[in-house]
């Protein structure tokens, strides 16, 4: 099966966040590979999506649609960032620092 575009996904996450997705970077948690979701390598069928990794081609994200409804799953990424100046991909200082109270890595 060859790979869709990760820009395929811009449709169905739009119901879902209200940032633009696929310019958003993210960090694959398996490699560390930090690029725009649009970049990623997209198989899709008729229930939704899996998003792989440019890089390693670990999964990054699932989206599945089931009677209307959409569920996501991300998984395989580290981080998405949110707010981004427009979502250059380039990765966050100090992204795997925590955020001091005991929790996950800060989002920056």
């Amino acid at each position: 099966m060859q790979p869709l575009d990760g820009n395929v996904l811009a449709g169905v996450l739009s119901d879902v966040f209200s940032f633009e997705p696929t310019t958003t970077p993210g960090r694959c948690e398996t490699c560390s590979d930090v690029a725009p979701l649009g970049q990623a390598l997209v198989y899709g069928h008729p229930m939704g999506f899996v998003a792989r990794c440019r890089s390693c081609g670990s999964i990054l994200a699932v989206v599945v649609d089931h009677g209307g409804r959409t569920s996501f799953a991300m998984r395989g990424l580290q981080w998405l960032r949110v707010g981004d100046d427009g979502g250059a991909a380039t990765p966050a200082p100090d992204a795997g620092t925590h955020d001091g109270a005991g929790g996950a890595p800060a989002l920056r």
